[in-house]
């Protein structure tokens, strides 16, 4: 009888272990905050977080004012077709080297495995940056966070 309640009581705790994790997991999936735009990797963070929302407008505010810069539209269908990528990528902000107008953000972009025995991989890049009327404008980023040159 007493070997009962003991496994009574041992299957409880495990219970209740198992309700306060889930309880946490679903918690802590809070909606992530755009932060400031002041600095060239604050920039680079907003833009990625921007497109990972699927907020295309906000994203293409981040890009430098050029020739070649593509209207909103092709911007917005350049990311629609590829938004499975961006979602199964990370991205870890490094390093910033800053000459002047102009600035590098070091990266390092996870890519997620698509497949069931297919692990995740690392890669190492930058971002460019320059600096337009008092703001930082990307000019570059590697893939899947660029579609176009």
């Amino acid at each position: 009888m007493k070997q009962d309640r003991m496994l009574i009581a041992i299957l409880v705790v495990i219970l209740i272990l198992i309700g306060v994790s889930l309880t946490l997991f679903f918690l802590r999936r809070g909606d992530v905050a755009y932060g400031p735009d002041d600095s060239p990797d604050g920039v680079v963070r907003n833009y990625v977080l921007a497109l990972h929302k699927e907020d295309y407008p906000r994203a293409y505010g981040y890009l430098q004012d050029a020739d070649n810069k593509p209207s909103l539209t092709e911007f917005r269908g350049e990311f629609i077709g590829l938004s499975w990528n961006i979602q199964n990528s990370g991205l870890q902000i490094g390093a910033t080297e800053v000459s002047g107008d102009e600035a590098v953000v070091r990266l390092t972009i996870i890519h997620g495995g698509s497949e069931p025995f297919n692990s995740s991989w690392r890669e190492n890049s930058d971002a460019w940056l320059t600096l337009q009327e008092g703001e930082w404008k990307l000019t570059y980023l590697p893939s899947p966070y660029w579609g176009w040159e």
